[in-house]
């Protein structure tokens, strides 16, 4: 198997008939600049060591070796052999709530836009890891399903705003259903859900369906996000003029985080719970648990393994060029009378 480890050089390639081209043209303007001088049979004889031949050999071997740099530079290489790689790590998904009250701003500047913002940090720390992502408010849905692609999973959180799903409320226990049915079917261990919310699930029982889960091999740990105290939810207007959320009575609605459900889903996932404040968004500390589980082969790949042929290529194009530098432009007065492109075969 051949390849090239670097083809956008071969580009280059395109240099030589345009080389060829202005040495055609430089040839014919020297041609009309001689014959301003007269006839060309007597002006050769007045010069007997000037060649015709020396300078289109040099040209053409100038053009072999330049074709062989460029060939070099592209990095040749031939498949010697198939190499199996494993990748051990871990599969986890996050479910990042994107209900209304994680616009509240007591985390700066606000529940989700902190949550983007650590899941994103968390991603750059990862190497052979799985992600994927679930979206939920009233109900769940998937945003991102299990990959190994780090950077399509960056694009996808950038995207993530509570516009995106069309039921608010807060289904917990849906996300846990969903993430249940997205890890790989073949993978019965190190599977890892992170619930980001500020708890306050109105739509079903969370902690029952933590339990399912780890029933299934799925640790769940949660994150806490907001502040004890509360925050009212903001909600800009079509001219940015800001307000906030009132319930049927008028009254601005205050969000809090619900940290006793959060604990018990994540004691019931066999996970832990983190609360995060303004200084720390706690996925340090997770990062370090999830990196004390036991890691299994989550996929292989095969590889053909390439051996180097630059330097053949270099090689040969050093020889064009020492022979190139050997040529004379004009002829040798000690060999002028022999002539290499004609043979006389006497009898």
């Amino acid at each position: 198997m051949f390849q090239f480890a670097h083809t956008t050089y071969l580009y280059f390639l395109l240099l030589i008939p345009v080389l060829i081209i202005i040495f055609i043209i430089s040839v014919q303007i020297k041609k009309k600049s001689v014959k301003s001088f007269g006839d060309l049979e007597i002006i050769s004889g007045l010069m007997p060591n000037v060649s015709v031949k020396r300078p289109k050999l040099k040209f053409i071997l100038l053009l072999f070796a330049l074709t062989f740099i460029i060939i070099g530079i592209a990095g040749p290489q031939f498949g010697t052999k198939l190499k199996k790689v494993k990748r051990e790590g871990i599969e986890m998904i996050f479910a990042i709530d994107v209900s209304n009250s994680m616009m509240a701003e007591d985390i700066k500047p606000n529940r989700l836009e902190r949550s983007k913002q650590a899941i994103s940090k968390l991603i750059d720390k990862l190497h052979n890891d799985k992600i994927g992502m679930i979206v939920f408010a009233g109900d769940a849905y998937t945003q991102l399903p299990i990959t190994t692609d780090y950077s399509a999973a960056k694009m996808f959180l950038s995207t993530i705003n509570p516009s995106i799903v069309p039921k608010q409320g807060t289904a917990i226990g849906s996300a846990i259903n969903l993430a249940m049915s997205s890890f790989s079917p073949d993978n019965n261990k190190s599977k890892v859900l992170i619930i980001i919310t500020d708890g306050e699930n109105h739509e079903d029982n969370a902690v029952e369906m933590a339990e399912k889960a780890k029933e299934e091999g799925i640790v769940v740990h949660t994150i806490g996000m907001g502040l004890s105290k509360g925050a009212p939810i903001p909600i800009v207007g079509s001219y940015g003029q800001r307000d906030f959320r009132t319930d049927k009575d008028g009254k601005v609605v205050i969000t809090k985080l619900n940290e006793p459900m959060l604990q018990e889903i994540a004691s019931a996932g066999n996970g832990i719970y983190i609360r995060a404040n303004n200084s720390n968004a706690g996925i340090n500390t997770l990062f370090k648990k999830i990196n004390k589980m036991d890691k299994t082969e989550i996929d292989a790949k095969i590889y053909s393994e390439y051996d180097e042929r630059f330097q053949y290529a270099i090689a040969i194009a050093l020889f064009l060029l020492f022979v190139e530098f050997l040529i004379l432009e004009r002829k040798n007065k000690f060999f002028k009378d022999v002539n290499v492109f004609k043979l006389k075969v006497e009898r």
